[in-house]
């Protein structure tokens, strides 16, 4: 993560993210385990004041000034209401396991190193975090910014479009391009693989909806009817039903099997930026439709909608009843929102807030996280914790029963536009054309 450095950047501390082409991230809720959520909350307000205090930025490139080049780089702490703290670290060569033996300037001290991590602490920030460096860098899967991404379930496939005008299908282990999606008739915004890992998922500026086979490209289905551009999408259960969000300020839902659209679920008159699906905590009352569904409306009944709103508004609807469950008002627009489970949710807004919410009483949030003043572009649930990016190329894990923050670095002051985690990897897709692979160890 580049920091106050050559680029500057925005804000330690925790107090309250996003226009861009549509953030959203789902969640499976029964990945997490038992009473996850009531101990992150709680871990979470814990380290609040702790995180508020201080926070570490690294050069973006530290790896390889380190091992190959300077053997330097800079590092600094920002602290609320303090002055800015810089230093450096330094290669002072190699151990006898290989490892390079890493030393900090004074007001910083390393705390442990591997070959592809590094946890600096900073004691009168009160702060430490461990930065990652990539992995692997697929640098060749499109030449201009890269919008959205997904990643099969298991790991396989991953899929992206960018704003060069393509929309590709590649091996998640490599980057090599397995096929090239061609149909929209503008830029592709958003895209995703549905739960089978071999068909696609697609919206674009073109107000068009598109399902391809991942096998030879072909594309299905196209659905229309918005007047806008698609900025998200969400699955519902295995795919039969899928919904959209629109610049035209219309949520829709569609059935995928007969190519038509079966409702409109919200017409908010203003671009709905994200939308995200998941089960509701049993005791909310989601209630009662008005009229009988349709027989094609498949896995609704249960669930709960959020959409993101341009104008600083959370919306929640009961999916199969269309019924209103809350609205909430943020600091700013939304950009995306997520299911950290059936009672507690996350939505991140344009100045850089985090909000997280119960959805049985969302006058106050339970918390608001800000790690940076830039545009909060895509949340995803991540273990027991989250992941979460930003605009000025903040990308970050927030995790349960670590004493530090997760820093992933690469990046040089670039938006990242998507976080995608599946298993023991984390992916992100920047502005600089280029999807990053890194590896969770520990997690």
């Amino acid at each position: 993560m580049t920091g106050p450095g050559p680029c500057g950047n925005s804000g330690a501390d925790f107090t309250a993210a996003g226009r861009r082409h549509g953030g959203r991230s789902d969640l499976h809720p029964e990945r997490l385990g038992p009473g996850l959520v009531v101990i992150l909350e709680q871990t979470l307000r814990q380290r609040g004041a702790a995180m508020a205090a201080g926070r570490i930025f690294i050069q973006n490139d530290w790896a390889r000034a380190l091992w190959e080049n300077e053997r330097e780089a800079w590092v600094s702490c920002k602290i609320p209401e303090a002055a800015t703290l810089y230093g450096c670290i330094k290669c002072q060569g190699l151990g006898k396991d290989g490892i390079p033996v890493i030393t900090a300037s004074e007001g910083f001290e390393v705390i442990e190193v591997t070959k592809k991590s590094i946890l600096i602490s900073c004691p009168d920030g009160n702060a430490a975090s461990k930065f990652l460096m990539p992995y692997a860098v697929f640098s060749r899967i499109h030449t201009k910014s890269i919008t959205s991404m997904d990643i099969s379930s298991g790991g396989g496939l991953g899929v992206s479009c960018s704003t060069d005008g393509t929309m590709r299908v590649w091996q998640a282990n490599n980057g090599e391009l397995r096929r090239e999606l061609i149909g929209h008739v503008y830029d592709v915004n958003t895209c995703r693989l549905f739960p089978s890992g071999i068909v696609v998922l697609s919206g674009g500026m073109d107000a068009r909806l598109k399902i391809w086979s991942v096998e030879d490209g072909n594309c299905s289905v196209t659905l229309s009817g918005h007047k806008g551009g698609i900025l998200d999408t969400a699955i519902v259960e295995r795919g039969r039903n899928i919904i959209s969000s629109s610049r035209d300020g219309t949520a829709r839902l569609w059935d995928c099997g007969m190519s038509t659209c079966l409702a409109v679920l919200a017409d908010c008159g203003t671009p709905i930026n994200g939308c995200s699906v998941g089960f509701a905590e049993n005791t909310l009352n989601l209630g009662s439709p008005d009229h009988q569904p349709s027989e094609r409306e498949i896995g609704t009944e249960g669930k709960l909608l959020l959409l993101a709103r341009e104008d600083r508004k959370l919306q929640s609807i009961g999916l199969l009843s269309r019924k209103p469950i809350f609205m909430f008002e943020g600091s700013d627009a939304f950009n995306c929102c997520t299911f950290f489970s059936s009672t507690y949710i996350l939505a991140g807004t344009h100045d850089g807030n985090i909000y997280q919410l119960d959805v049985r009483n969302t006058k106050t949030p339970i918390q608001i996280i800000h790690r940076s003043g830039a545009p909060v572009l895509s949340l995803f649930p991540c273990r027991e914790g989250f992941m979460a990016s930003h605009s000025d190329g903040s990308c970050y894990v927030i995790q349960q029963d670590q004493d530090y923050v997760i820093e992933f670095t690469g990046p040089d002051c670039d938006p990242i536009y998507k976080v995608v985690v599946r298993e023991k990897f984390a992916y992100t897709c920047s502005r600089d054309s280029v999807v990053r692979k890194y590896q969770l160890l520990g997690f």
